[in-house]
């Protein structure tokens, strides 16, 4: 749609409005909206409002489906639209044990008309542009959307072109990634598959989304060989552009010694910047100790990727962005710097929280509760303290449970001597595989605010 609107633009200068509309609804495309930026010389009139609603979500995904849901549970009668062209919901969650063998891929995936709540209207479309000033959105093709507060919460741009090769070879030639729904499948059948060999697992610059994803992958894999016998034949490398094994130096014992059971080589400094699938070989720019940086080509049999990730490319020239593209927010509130009335949580925001599931779960009731007081339907301000979760499954049974607020900052949901986070631990296996998925399901996605009740800083 966005390409057939550049088009449309283009071709304004030799061809009739008639003859645009009917070439582009041949191919199937509504340009009528079109018309008016043509006609208006690129610009969009804002006067003439297709939809209008108190509140609009952008983005269909954990972060805006809960926070949809939280404000509902405080307020049956609100008018709330969500804005998503997608027509699946996805428990990305799930998709290092589908990677694993643990779980079905299917198990993750919902229809979106599923799991929008009961009486939000989904505006199936993708955004275009920002019109702040005028509390509107442009969409694709051009239409318009005001709001009275908006809620920005699209997740992030996983940019597979950032590294050269990659996308040809994805799915193929043994590179695969449990970022994407179908390729998940895909790594559990090459671990099967791999008797004997080089597996290289990577991880890019930061932020990224659930840090520990990359090496989560490696374990379960490493795991998988150690039980059919193959992982002595097999050389692991985990190749990380960071410089530590995780953020959060109270996890990284009990990482270390399964690093040293499952005989990995850690390569710190390390980035992906080429791959050769047909050939398997992977490229890397390697900083070294005294800053200076060299490409390094390592040979793979299997090569498990996570690709750079920045905001999306609406958000990132949008007037919502910070310099580094991403939507500028106060760390506590989660509400705009800039515009009193436009929030942002999930993966999108600039906070420098982890960007999980678990830290949109505690950030959906807090821009619920103070975009509530905003219309002046709720007393005080809620506070949000950095919340992420990480649970880190270092072998099929066992998991380090990693909980914390910004900083770094230990913050356990359970008693140490029930279960300590910072050792593996069968419970937190249990919690990640029976609990969480219909904990997401049915209780955030719900608002159903369980171990999720906001702070409130005044009253």
């Amino acid at each position: 749609m966005r390409s057939t609107t550049m088009w449309a633009l283009a071709e304004a200068r030799s061809k009739s409005l008639p003859e645009i509309v009917a070439v582009a609804q041949k191919a199937g495309y509504d340009m009528k909206g079109v018309v008016r930026r043509i006609i208006n010389q690129g610009r969009t009139p804002l006067d003439d409002v297709e939809v209008a609603h108190a509140i609009v979500i952008i983005g269909g995904g954990a972060a805006g489906i809960a926070t949809a849901a939280s404000l509902l549970a405080r307020d049956p009668e609100l008018d709330i639209a969500i804005i998503d062209p997608a027509d699946v919901h996805y428990y990305q969650p799930g998709w290092t044990l589908v990677g694993g063998g643990v779980f079905d891929a299917a198990t993750t995936a919902h229809t979106m008309a599923a799991t929008i709540p009961r009486g939000v209207h989904w505006i199936k479309a993708a955004v275009a542009a920002f019109e702040p000033e005028r509390n509107a959105l442009i969409l694709d093709g051009c239409r318009v959307v005001k709001y009275q507060q908006l809620v920005v919460c699209p997740g992030l741009k996983l940019d597979w072109h950032a590294i050269e090769g990659l996308s040809d070879t994805l799915g193929r030639n043994g590179v695969t990634s449990n970022y994407l729904y179908h390729l998940a499948p895909y790594t559990w059948k090459l671990v099967n598959e791999l008797g004997r060999g080089r597996a290289i697992f990577t991880q890019p610059p930061m932020p990224i989304k659930c840090a520990g994803a990359p090496q989560k992958a490696m374990y379960l894999s490493a795991d998988q060989w150690k039980r059919n016998g193959a992982l002595e034949h097999i050389d692991i490398e985990f190749c990380s552009a960071g410089a530590a094994l995780f953020g959060v130096a109270d996890y990284v014992p009990a990482l270390m010694e399964y690093v040293q059971n499952y005989g990995i080589q850690l390569s710190f400094g390390n980035t992906l910047v080429r791959v050769d699938g047909p050939g398997k070989i992977a490229t890397f720019r390697c900083t070294g100790a005294n800053g200076v940086e060299q490409l390094v080509e390592r040979p793979f049999d299997l090569l498990h990727v996570v690709p750079p990730q920045v905001a999306p490319d609406f958000i990132r020239v949008s007037p919502l962005a910070d310099a580094a593209g991403w939507v500028n927010v106060d760390q506590a509130t989660l509400r705009h710097k800039n515009w009193p009335n436009i929030y942002a949580l999930g993966d999108v925001a600039n906070t420098p929280n982890a960007k999980t599931a678990a830290a949109a779960r505690k950030q959906a009731p807090v821009v619920a509760h103070n975009l509530l007081a905003a219309m002046g339907k709720a007393e005080g301000s809620a506070q949000y303290d950095g919340y992420g979760s990480c649970p880190l499954t270092v072998e099929r049974g066992k998991i380090v449970l990693a909980e914390f607020t910004y900083g770094g900052k230990l913050a356990p949901s359970f008693p140490r001597w029930l279960l300590d986070g910072t050792r593996p631990s069968r419970l937190a296996w249990l919690l990640k595989e029976r609990i969480l998925p219909p904990l997401y399901w049915k209780g955030m996605l719900k608002g159903r605010e369980w171990l999720a009740k906001p702070e409130l800083a005044d009253q």
